[in-house]
């Protein structure tokens, strides 16, 4: 008891005494230990301190040992969201690693890339060079990030949980428009970041001449293919950005990125000596208020491992999962072993790792992206689909194939919990159109949006009038614009709208318009959907029209000025009755609603309005594009995340401001959750992995692990059983993914009654593939499948 009590006296006085971090051309050291990491990027703005301890565990509890989070300059602020102590000290309470991306440029499609619009403003300055004031703000915002953490003793120096740093990101790819002051301010950044001394390593990322002792990263999808290697010999391979899916844009269609794929190149840079994979995003969260860049969803990488809300999204979370179990079963051969790699065929090859006594590690990899291949090994034959890395942990027996996706698929439904459908609890306030009359900023020279915004607002509205006296009344307004969407009004009346989009910023507006005669007033409302992530000073967004003109101009809409979405803001406004038949542009709608019962995350359902933003209880739950319909004809996002800590039990604000025509009486408070789990595995499937590890428990490493076979495994979300099985197959069913399946010609007749006997009423089951389970074999000689779809209630 005595030696017991000893050692974990010297573990937490080592822990208080901090861990040395360095590094080698394997890896990362950390405290004298080698190490192979997998981390997963959350952004702390983008969900709340009530989500973290959950996104967090259940990083944990899919093989993570990094949390890695950028630092976002022009959010930072220590309450709420933007809480990055609080945040690291949650990573660190649940005995995770921290990497912290201070950049402070930061891109991540979030408004300016980061940067406070008021460096703007700045006499002189040029964004992200050798230059003199961006140098002086950058040195001082990333000295105040790291006092702070030094200041809460975050760095594993100090006992924290933060292991590595990041100066600048992506620079290289933008480089060249500096000149030649591009690499003096690469050097300078480094010099600077190392000279902090937070005694942890710092990486620039996608900067292949990173100046020692920063480490080179590589960003990407396919950084398993394309990463040439650190530029020392004595640095280790680190992959910052493995990218989960994609982030979306209005008008644009998801990017579905397949688990197999994510696994493949993960598994592929490990095979290659990588030594750290962080897979961006592992939960992408919300882009709450308006902090998305320009046309970005509200929604952030929904396609992750974790979605929007938090919920696990299978089989992405349950496959890089294996992988993870797989890798670290083969860590003492990576970390100490030799090295080798030869052919197995024209586009497969091996890469072993071979350490002392009979430890061994060997990665078959075919990259042939169409065939099937049969390769030999060690005196063994192995099947290794397209595209994919077989793990032998044991140089012989494979624990793990990036293609071979064993884990189960998970279905996110969204249920109804109330229609917001009745007018009588619906109110509205129609904003007012300014005239020329009506502004008190006069200007004659055209000026720039975002320096006229200052961005503290959405909208500028630019102001005319001219004399007319003519019987023609017809008349044609042209406008070309700079901006995202353009409302034009004429003495008050809308005559039409336009809008550009990602990949088209220029668009015009081409009106016939009636005038009158005498005084005609013209006023147009430019507005951003999302500031651009910004590379230098010379982003510019202008309206062009009239140039000549004494112009009027306001910032921002009149409701806005009065807080109309918040409780006391809203009580100072004299409210209408909704008027169905009455809609206008520009009007704020207003409503209350209940939250609903139970933990399910929330959404509103906003498919039947056009484009805005909405508030609950005075909170920004992001931009709304409902009208920008993707090439199939569709809303690319129609639910708008509601996070539990906004509500109230009872009586939550609503506001809404509409800039088209929008119908709130079809806007719904609905609930996610996963409501159906499916799985197929067949005989060439290895068994879960963790069967691997018990099996090692109780026999000799390179014995054939008897009982070891594929399986079927469910598992409902919490408070959720299994309650229906909707289709069971052992025999040879077809569909691969679970979206369409059928029965094939060898099939079980007793395979529904079998598996619901094993599942139905449980939160999870597991069912073997095996003949004898199932009464016996209903097609000897033929490989077997099976494949099971059920329903979580």
């Amino acid at each position: 008891m005595d030696m017991v009590w000893l050692c974990c006296l010297f573990a937490l006085l080592s822990m208080a005494q901090g861990r040395n971090v360095t590094y080698d051309g394997r890896s990362l050291i950390v405290n004298g230990e080698h190490k192979i990491l997998f981390s997963g990027e959350i952004h702390y703005p983008r969900s709340t301190p009530q989500m973290w301890p959950s996104l967090i565990a259940k990083a944990k509890a899919g093989g993570l040992d990094v949390i890695q989070t950028l630092v976002f300059w022009n959010l930072h602020e220590p309450h709420g969201r933007r809480d990055i102590v609080r945040f690291i000290k949650e990573v660190q309470a649940q005995g995770l690693y921290v990497s912290l991306r201070i950049g402070p440029f930061i891109q991540g499609e979030w408004a300016y890339g980061g940067l406070p619009i008021w460096l703007r403003d700045v006499p002189d300055i040029v964004f992200r060079s050798d230059n003199e004031p961006f140098k002086y703000h950058m040195w001082r915002f990333t000295t105040k990030i790291v006092k702070m953490m030094k200041s809460e003793k975050l760095f594993a120096s100090q006992g924290g949980p933060i292991i590595l740093s990041q100066i600048e990101n992506e620079y290289q790819l933008v480089e060249a428009a500096f000149g030649e002051k591009g690499p003096p301010y690469v050097k300078w950044a480094a010099a600077m970041a190392v000279g902090l001394q937070t005694g942890v390593p710092w990486v620039m990322c996608k900067q292949s001449d990173a100046p020692d002792p920063v480490i080179n990263a590589c960003n990407g999808r396919r950084c398993g293919q394309t990463f040439v290697g650190p530029n020392s010999p004595n640095k280790p391979a680190i992959w910052t950005e493995n990218w989960t899916s994609f982030y979306q844009v209005y008008g644009g269609e998801p990017d579905m990125r397949s688990a197999e794929d994510i696994a493949y190149q993960a598994a592929l840079f490990i095979a290659k000596k990588g030594s750290y994979v962080n897979y961006y995003m592992y939960h992408g969260g919300t882009n709450f208020g308006r902090t998305a860049s320009k046309y970005v969803l509200t929604s952030y990488y929904d396609q992750a491992p974790l979605d929007e809300y938090g919920l696990i999204r299978q089989p992405k979370w349950g496959h890089l999962k294996e992988l993870h179990a797989a890798i670290k079963l083969c860590l003492k051969p990576l970390l100490s072993g030799v090295y080798s790699t030869f052919h197995l065929g024209q586009l497969q090859e091996a890469y072993v790792f071979k350490g002392n006594s009979e430890e061994c590690a060997a990665f078959l990899v075919n990259n042939d992206n169409e065939r099937n291949a049969t390769v030999h090994y060690e005196n063994s034959t192995y099947e290794l689909p397209p595209e994919s890395v077989s793990i032998l942990p044991d140089c012989k027996i494979v624990a793990f194939n990036t293609a071979k996706v064993g884990t189960e698929y998970t279905t996110r439904s969204m249920k109804a919990d109330q229609n917001l459908d009745s007018p009588d609890k619906w109110e509205e306030y129609k904003e007012s159109i300014p005239n020329f009359d009506k502004t008190s900023w006069r200007a004659n020279t055209l000026l720039e949006q975002m320096s006229a915004t200052k961005d503290k607002s959405d909208y500028l509205w630019y102001t005319f009038r001219f004399q007319h006296e003519s019987l023609d009344t017809g008349f044609v307004l042209k406008v070309n614009s700079l901006a995202h969407v353009l409302h034009a009004f004429v003495n008050g009346k809308f005559i039409g709208s336009a809008h550009g989009s990602h990949s088209n910023l220029f668009f015009a507006l081409e009106k016939n318009v009636s005038l009158i005669n005498g005084t005609n007033h013209v006023s147009l409302l430019s507005v951003m959907a999302g500031l651009p992530v910004c590379f230098n000073l010379n982003s510019l967004i202008f309206l062009r029209y009239f140039d000549a003109l004494m112009q009027g101009k306001q910032v921002g809409l009149s409701g806005e000025k009065l807080n109309i979405y918040t409780e006391q803001g809203s009580s100072n406004i004299q409210w209408r009755r909704f008027g169905n038949s009455n809609h206008q542009r520009l009007t704020w709608y207003k409503t209350q609603f209940d939250a609903p019962k139970g933990n399910d995350p929330v959404a509103l359902n906003l498919g039947s309005m056009g484009k805005g933003e909405a508030w609950v209880n005075g909170q920004s739950i992001g931009r709304y594009w409902v009208s920008f319909l993707t090439p199939e004809g569709s809303p690319s996002q129609t639910w708008y995340n509601v996070p539990r800590s906004f509500l109230n039990p009872k009586g939550n604000l609503l506001v809404l401001l509409e800039e088209e025509i929008g119908h709130p009486l079809g806007i719904s408070v609905d609930t996610a959750s996963i409501t159906r789990v499916c799985g197929r595995v067949t005989s060439s499937y290895p068994p879960p992995v963790i069967s691997w590890v018990g099996q090692n428990q109780t026999r000799s490493k390179h014995k054939k692990k008897h009982g070891r076979r594929p399986k079927v495994q469910l598992r409902c979300p919490q408070r959720r059983k299994i309650s229906k099985i909707l289709f069971a197959s052992f025999g040879t069913p077809f569909g691969g993914d679970c979206e369409s399946y059928g029965f094939g010609r060898c099939h079980s007749s007793n395979s529904r009654t079998i598996v619901e006997k094993a599942c139905i009423g449980r939160r999870t089951c597991s069912i073997p593939l095996l003949s004898k389970y199932f009464g016996g074999d209903p097609c000897p000689g033929i490989p077997k499948a099976l494949l099971v779809d059920a329903i979580c209630a």
